[in-house]
Protein backbone atom coordinates (compact mmCIF):
# COMPACT_ATOMS: atom_id res chain seq x y z
CA UNK A 1 0.00 0.00 0.00
CA UNK A 2 1.21 3.51 -0.68
CA UNK A 3 0.15 7.11 -0.32
CA UNK A 4 -1.25 8.45 -3.60
CA UNK A 5 0.92 11.04 -5.37
CA UNK A 6 -1.77 13.74 -5.14
CA UNK A 7 -1.97 13.39 -1.33
CA UNK A 8 0.22 15.47 0.94
CA UNK A 9 0.65 15.15 4.70
CA UNK A 10 2.46 17.51 7.04
CA UNK A 11 4.11 16.80 10.41
CA UNK A 12 1.04 17.88 12.38
CA UNK A 13 -1.20 15.32 10.65
CA UNK A 14 -2.95 17.59 8.17
CA UNK A 15 -3.71 15.64 4.98
CA UNK A 16 -4.61 17.38 1.72
CA UNK A 17 -5.87 15.65 -1.42
CA UNK A 18 -5.04 18.04 -4.26
CA UNK A 19 -7.34 16.22 -6.69
CA UNK A 20 -10.52 16.58 -4.62
CA UNK A 21 -9.56 19.58 -2.46
CA UNK A 22 -10.51 17.62 0.66
CA UNK A 23 -8.49 17.85 3.83
CA UNK A 24 -8.33 15.70 6.95
CA UNK A 25 -6.65 15.71 10.36
CA UNK A 26 -5.06 12.74 12.09
CA UNK A 27 -4.38 11.92 15.72
CA UNK A 28 -0.78 11.10 16.75
CA UNK A 29 -1.02 7.35 16.08
CA UNK A 30 -2.71 8.05 12.74
CA UNK A 31 0.19 10.35 11.85
CA UNK A 32 2.67 7.65 12.77
CA UNK A 33 0.90 5.00 10.67
CA UNK A 34 0.51 7.37 7.70
CA UNK A 35 4.23 8.20 7.84
CA UNK A 36 5.06 4.48 7.87
CA UNK A 37 2.80 3.99 4.83
CA UNK A 38 4.35 7.05 3.16
CA UNK A 39 7.81 5.57 3.73
CA UNK A 40 6.79 2.34 2.02
CA UNK A 41 6.67 0.09 5.09
CA UNK A 42 4.75 -3.16 4.51
CA UNK A 43 1.84 -4.15 6.75
CA UNK A 44 3.86 -6.67 8.78
CA UNK A 45 6.50 -4.07 9.62
CA UNK A 46 3.89 -1.44 10.55
CA UNK A 47 2.18 -4.01 12.77
CA UNK A 48 5.44 -4.94 14.48
CA UNK A 49 6.39 -1.29 15.11
CA UNK A 50 3.01 -0.34 16.56
CA UNK A 51 2.71 -3.47 18.72
CA UNK A 52 6.20 -2.94 20.16
CA UNK A 53 5.58 0.74 20.87
CA UNK A 54 2.05 0.64 22.29
CA UNK A 55 0.35 -1.63 24.81
CA UNK A 56 -2.32 -3.18 22.61
CA UNK A 57 -3.42 -6.64 21.62
CA UNK A 58 -2.65 -7.91 18.14
CA UNK A 59 -6.34 -8.48 17.35
CA UNK A 60 -7.19 -4.90 18.37
CA UNK A 61 -4.41 -3.51 16.17
CA UNK A 62 -5.53 -5.63 13.20
CA UNK A 63 -9.15 -4.45 13.44
CA UNK A 64 -8.20 -0.80 13.99
CA UNK A 65 -5.67 -0.89 11.13
CA UNK A 66 -8.25 -2.43 8.79
CA UNK A 67 -10.79 0.25 9.77
CA UNK A 68 -8.21 3.04 9.36
CA UNK A 69 -6.95 1.90 5.96
CA UNK A 70 -10.55 1.32 4.84
CA UNK A 71 -11.28 4.99 5.51
CA UNK A 72 -8.08 6.03 3.70
CA UNK A 73 -9.16 3.96 0.67
CA UNK A 74 -12.71 5.35 0.77
CA UNK A 75 -11.32 8.88 0.50
CA UNK A 76 -8.80 7.82 -2.21
CA UNK A 77 -5.76 8.63 -0.08
CA UNK A 78 -3.89 5.32 -0.52
CA UNK A 79 -3.45 2.59 -3.12
CA UNK A 80 -3.05 -1.08 -2.34
CA UNK A 81 0.14 -1.30 -4.42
Amino acid sequence: MKLKDNVKINDSGFIFNSTTGESFSLNPIGIEIMNLIKNGKPYNEIKKIILEKYQTEESVFEKDFEDFTGILKTFSLIDNN
